[in-house]
């Protein structure tokens, strides 16, 4: 491996003017893209410190072949469209990544449509997306249907969050909802969401945020999430950005001169700062020298990992529902299926039909160490509960997508012990999926974190 010299460096090492600091990010992701536009756009940069033209060289490190991160996507050679590893929308509330996109001009690429969502119930499915969805639905006494439409419009309409994340939501929804409702309803999509031995940590601030924030119109970008991620790459590198691609950072060190060093199988490289959007887990791994404290509270974020096998069928499973929500006590052995192409058309993938199949667990869960062929062998009978002609032949290709970071777990007080995104290390910073709090994952609070993330980076530097 290289040596790497390093020395104290100061204004007076960069030209009249200008302050030209290198700095890393760790992960291609939103977060690590959103941060590396903001870092090296010339209009940020101007106005960071007064009349002091500041300019970045950031270096992406990224251990996949392509940008992307959770939200990347693969393409078969037969497709116009790229599809995503683990599916993904938009809400049309998404402001942070419809604001970037919109500050990029390609707002005429994202898509929005209404696809219908389902909830099962007596071996048949019934929409379950709307006021009068919810009203209709036969699972539940009408006065329980009322109660869980008053519930919803209620979260729909407090801004307030804080005092729910005092209780888990268990616990505030059984007495809102009342013991038929929440049993009938939210109980089993918990379950099946965090599993059984999480029910009693996940707080009620997690479900406020689902059902404050949330649309029934869902969006995409034209040409899949993979495009707009090689779209935003190419900006990012036009603008300076330096990308080191199946580039897995092993370790970052603090240098006497103030600078960090970033160890890759590459070598060393100094950097005067350092973003991290990696796994909490990942981010203690890397970087021995954070003191205790910060490093006890990433060790204890609980996260859940995600496994998704995603079908390629010669003709649809089914009609209209996008996304079916499975309870696991009536014997699905997934979480969700989700049929891509009832809310895209097939067109887009050659005429293929895609389905997921999607499941949040434990990283030690079984699933993780199964190969394609065994899951196919555990999800594909299932599918003739969603249509009783559907036949093994009818799967033209198949994918495995596995990964151990995927659902962050919010327990009760949340709030307190959330690692803050500048650690105690000088010029490291953390910003992942577990502090976007009380929201949920997904690529729009990616964006929101990366770009706050780069703001603080740039008043740190700046000073």
């Amino acid at each position: 491996m290289s040596r790497v010299r390093w020395r104290t460096r100061t204004r007076s090492d960069f030209d009249a003017g200008e302050l030209n600091m290198r700095i890393a990010i760790i992960g291609a992701g939103p977060a690590g893209l959103a941060a590396a536009y903001d870092l090296t756009r010339p209009e940020a940069a101007a106005g960071t410190t007064g009349s002091t033209a500041v300019s970045h060289h950031v270096t992406v490190f990224e251990a996949a072949p392509t940008v992307g991160g959770l939200a990347a996507g693969f393409k078969a050679p037969h497709w116009d469209w790229t599809l995503e590893k683990f599916y993904h929308h938009w809400f049309a509330s998404d402001a942070a990544i419809l604001g970037l996109i919109k500050e990029l001009g390609w707002g005429d690429q994202v898509l929005f449509s209404r696809p219908v969502t389902a909830m099962f119930h007596d071996d048949k499915f019934y929409a379950f997306d709307s006021a009068m969805a919810v009203l209709r639905f036969p699972g539940v006494p009408f006065i329980d249907r009322v109660r869980c439409g008053v519930m919803a419009l209620y979260l729909r309409l407090t801004p307030r969050w804080q005092s729910l994340e005092k209780v888990t939501a268990d616990a505030w929804l059984r007495k809102w909802l009342g013991p038929r409702g929440y049993d009938t309803l939210w109980k089993p999509m918990l379950i099946g969401k965090f599993g059984e031995e999480n029910l009693s940590l996940v707080n009620m601030a997690w479900f406020w945020a689902r059902i404050h924030a949330r649309t029934p119109r869902l969006g995409t970008f034209q040409g899949g999430f993979q495009a707009f991620m090689d779209k935003l790459a190419d900006v990012v590198r036009v603008q300076g950005t330096e990308f080191q691609l199946n580039s897995p950072v092993t370790g970052v060190t603090p240098l006497p001169n103030g600078q960090l060093q970033v160890e890759t199988a590459s070598g060393f490289t100094p950097f005067d700062a350092v973003i991290s959007t990696s796994s909490p887990a990942l981010m203690a791994r890397m970087v021995p020298a954070l003191p205790s404290a910060y490093a006890d509270q990433l060790r204890a974020l609980k996260s859940l990992g995600a496994v998704v096998l995603v079908l390629a069928l010669d003709r649809p499973l089914t009609r209209r529902i996008y996304w079916y929500n499975l309870p696991k006590e009536a014997g699905f052995p997934f979480l969700a299926l989700v049929e891509h192409t009832n809310y895209m058309s097939p067109d887009h993938y050659g005429g293929d039909h895609i389905v997921y199949c999607g499941d949040y667990l434990e990283p030690t869960h079984r699933y993780f160490q199964l190969s394609q062929d065994e899951l196919l062998d555990e999800f594909l009978p299932s599918l003739t509960r969603f249509n009783p002609e559907f036949e093994r032949s009818w799967v033209r290709q198949a994918w495995l997508w596995k990964t151990a970071y995927a659902q962050p777990v919010p327990p009760v007080d949340h709030s307190r012990s959330i690692p803050a995104i500048r650690t105690p290390v000088k010029g490291l910073y953390f910003a992942s999926m577990s502090q976007v709090y009380p929201w949920d994952r997904g690529t729009n609070f990616a964006v929101e974190i990366g770009r706050k993330a780069a703001k603080i980076v740039q008043e740190d530097l700046g000073r």
